[in-house]
């Protein structure tokens, strides 16, 4: 791993307390992300994955997901270079035969050395796995000590309620996953969508900007729970219009007919780095987008939007909304201001010292928030020592 990929230690000393936020670059560890849909893996298929700077191989075998290190323990190739499975669930490397059960990454045979001693005494590490809402989440961590923590304590409340129905996307976003996080729950980004086409599908209002007033920023941290942020843009003061020199040169939309400051009702920021909009990018809809480390630089932006449909006419309806509106004019359209701003941003903060040099405002209260509780109440932060 290059140097790049480490944190500076006197950036990380110099941030005080959410200097854990700052050492996190490879991500949390011993949290849940999801990494893929349930959809996108068949039966007996395997496909490779990237996950905090981990390489790992998830194989589908009689219904159930099992991830495992991409990496043979013998010379550290990756198996995925030339994928051998002879049998249904185990994987064979292509070098020198060396075969593990993908269930468990037990060193099961050598092939070409089947009466060696290291046979059924060694094994690849692997990844505890679990689905829910059509949604593939591994968790990467430690599980030597006991299982991990349950699945509802890393993802936003109300993503796993029993009528809650979940479509999305995923695509690759070349910036560091807290420049995600931070774009997302950033009060002050909604400049950047001013031109949003979503006004064509709904009523709203969609002011300029908008600053925190006090009560409007609620942590969350109950120890059997999720661990968040919440931002009540209720409780928000809207700047409407913006001017330069006394002329007004940019103005926000304001409806009588659409109640609140802001086109959504909260956001919430929650661990490992997942956003939660509610009433958005309708009322009636909630959208819950993670950012998922890949490594150093780059981040998998999991992008889902949540919609309670309790019979099958409902959800044949949200399914068709999504793809003709949602889908191109929320998820790609709205949010392709926030790809291209994360990826901007990016170098910025690559070599550490734009935790230093930016120049926050008021509204960024919300971030500064967000990065204290994420420093302290993560699980672990994932570091190149953990990749060996």
């Amino acid at each position: 791993m290059s140097e790049d990929h480490f944190v500076n230690p006197e950036v990380a000393n110099a941030v005080g307390d959410w200097k854990g936020y700052v050492e996190a670059k490879l991500g949390f560890r011993n949290h849940w992300y999801p990494v893929r849909f349930s959809k996108e893996i068949a039966e007996g298929e395997a496909i490779t994955v990237k996950l905090l700077g981990e390489a790992l191989i998830l194989k589908r075998i009689d219904g159930k997901v099992y991830s495992i290190r991409d990496r043979c323990l013998h010379r550290g190739v990756p198996l995925s270079k030339k994928l051998d499975c002879y049998t249904r669930d185990t994987i064979t490397c292509w070098y020198h035969g060396y075969t593990y059960r993908v269930q468990t990454g037990e060193l099961v045979n050598i092939l070409a050395v089947p009466d060696s001693r290291l046979i059924g005494r060694r094994k690849i590490t692997t990844f505890p796995v679990e689905e829910a809402k059509g949604v593939i989440f591994v968790f990467i961590g430690d599980t030597e000590d006991g299982p991990p923590p349950p699945l509802a304590h890393d993802v936003p409340p109300g993503f796993l309620d029993d009528d809650v129905m979940v479509l999305g996307k995923h695509r690759v976003v070349n910036s560091n996953w807290r420049l995600g996080a931070e774009n997302g729950f950033d009060a002050l980004h909604i400049f950047i969508h001013k031109d949003t086409t979503l006004r064509h599908y709904r009523v709203f209002n969609f002011p300029i900007g908008h600053t925190p007033l006090p009560g409007a920023v609620e942590t969350v941290e109950a120890p059997d729970g999720p661990k968040g942020v919440i931002d009540d843009f209720a409780l928000h003061k809207p700047a409407w219009e913006g001017e330069v020199d006394g002329e007004v040169v940019v103005r926000g939309v304001r409806t009588g007919e659409a109640s609140g400051t802001s086109a959504a009702m909260k956001t919430s920021c929650w661990l490992p780095g997942v956003l939660k909009v509610d009433s958005f990018p309708a009322p009636g809809l909630t959208q819950f987008e993670w950012y998922v480390p890949i490594d150093a630089d780059s981040h998998i932006y999991f992008q889902t939007i949540g919609h309670e449909a309790k019979t099958d006419e409902a959800r044949l309806k949200f399914a068709n909304d999504f793809e003709t509106i949602w889908k191109p004019h929320g998820l790609d359209g709205f949010n392709a201001d926030d790809i291209w701003a994360r990826e901007v941003t990016q170098p910025f903060y690559q070599d550490d010292y734009g935790w230093l040099d930016e120049m926050l405002c008021e509204p960024d209260v919300t971030i500064l928030e967000w990065r204290r509780l994420a420093s302290r109440c993560n699980r672990g932060i994932q570091t190149p020592e953990h990749l060996r």
